[in-house]
């Protein structure tokens, strides 16, 4: 069994996945050219894809995880591609939106099993190897799957940027198909994490106000970004591929966000979390002053942008966590949903915004979400100080366990995953 390459059609998958989820975005000018539709329509294909993996994912999982895991993957994977290559000449976008939803069910499946099957490749010891050579698809995805397909779209033609999709897709599933073996072997009890009755969590206060954070934190972000093309397209006056450059930029203010957020997470996690909502929705306030023609001065907006958007994903995702350190598993499960909810959210409300407003209602619905968040995080920091610790004295430093297992992790972007050292939450 040659494990490198069993990982490397793994991460290959991934990148193929979440460059179908949001690979749209890169192209929404475009669709909205074709279909002769509004932005807020088209803002749907990211925002129904979304809900549809927030509602049915858990429930997919369950079902398909039963089977054996080389033939779901690979099968998930050929659907990938047969629905990009109809999307590619849908007639009309009810079709195109149809065409979204069986990716959008398959997506929870997949993502869970390939991290399980990553994992499942090498001893114990190893795991954390695996898993972070996986997120290299899963960072590609997030932070590249759009501007190459715009890229594509505006170099080739609109149907070449699906057809990308599908080759991606099908390469990654012929290949593990080909590499990937038949059974998969149990994580030893090391990696396995004893805790209680899982749904247990849902009884805590700090559980539901860190899920509702999350929310509205994806919310904050994808009010902006589920419309980024077309927002550049027209309030900055820029051409299809200048705007696949610039999102290749803002991919890497991403990864140089994702890392800095890391840095701050490990010497305070509620500070952290508090700060972010308002550093990105002072990021949409630049991007709103100073967004024009000029490619320089654009370049600098979008890798702040990028570094505030991206940031959000490991910072929503260690608040949530840290609400639930007994559940990590069952913690991750909630983050997906919510996570998604979040998304459909914010692209839903921004698109009722740009209806009333024009393209500058993405912004109006960004800055709504960011105060939203930062005075749900105040009000979980501000109950949490309010514990018995000691009148006037700070908590004992207690160690974190590990957040999260390697099989149910969700993409921080720019490589960073779930598994991390202990996180101070103060």
């Amino acid at each position: 069994m040659n494990a490198g390459r069993s990982l490397f059609f793994i991460a290959l998958g991934l990148f193929g996945l979440y460059t179908i989820e949001f690979g749209v975005v890169g192209i929404l000018p475009a669709i909205v050219e074709r279909y002769g539709i509004t932005v807020a329509r088209a803002g749907w294909l990211v925002g129904l894809f979304a809900l549809v993996v927030a509602v049915c994912g858990p429930f997919m999982v369950l079902w398909l995880s039963r089977h054996a895991r080389r033939k779901v993957l690979a099968g998930a994977l050929f659907m990938f591609a047969a629905c990009s290559v109809l999307s590619a000449w849908a007639p009309d976008f009810a079709t195109l939106m149809a065409l979204r939803i069986v990716p959008a069910l398959l997506h929870p499946v997949f993502f869970s099993l390939a991290f399980a099957a990553a994992v499942s490749l090498y001893p114990r010891e190893r795991a954390t190897h695996a898993t972070a050579m996986a997120f290299v698809g899963t960072s590609m995805g997030l932070v590249l799957g759009v501007p190459i397909t715009a890229w594509i779209a505006a170099r080739f033609s609109y149907e070449a940027s699906f057809l990308f999709c599908a080759a991606v897709n099908a390469a990654a599933g012929i290949g593990l198909l080909a590499v990937l073996p038949d059974e998969a072997k149990r994580p030893a009890p090391a990696q396995c994490v004893p805790t209680i009755r899982p749904s247990a969590i849902l009884g805590k206060l700090p559980v539901w106000l860190n899920l509702l954070a999350t929310v509205l934190i994806f919310a904050t972000m994808f009010s902006v970004y589920s419309y980024a093309a077309e927002y550049l397209a027209r309030e900055a006056g820029m051409g299809g591929e200048t705007i696949s450059v610039l999102l290749v930029v803002f991919g890497i203010g991403g990864v140089a966000g994702t890392l800095l957020a890391g840095r701050l997470l490990g010497k305070s996690l509620a500070r952290t979390a508090l700060l972010h909502p308002v550093v990105l929705g002072s990021a949409y306030l630049v991007l709103y002053a100073c967004g024009s023609a000029s490619f320089l001065p654009m370049i600098a907006v979008c890798l702040l942008w990028g570094a505030a958007h991206t940031s959000g994903l490991i910072v929503s995702q260690m608040w949530l966590a840290s609400a639930a350190p007994e559940a990590p598993e069952f913690a991750t499960s909630l983050y997906i949903s919510a996570a998604n909810l979040g998304v459909v959210s914010g692209a839903a409300v921004a698109g009722g915004f740009i209806t009333a407003m024009g393209m500058t209602g993405a912004m109006w619905s960004g800055w709504l979400f960011a105060v939203l968040a930062t005075l749900c995080i105040a009000l979980k920091v501000l109950l949490s100080d309010r514990k018995p610790d000691g009148a006037g004295q700070p908590p004992a430093p207690r160690e974190s366990p590990a957040v999260a297992a390697p099989a149910r992790t969700i993409p921080t972007a720019a490589g960073s995953s779930a598994p991390s050292p202990g996180i101070s939450t103060g």
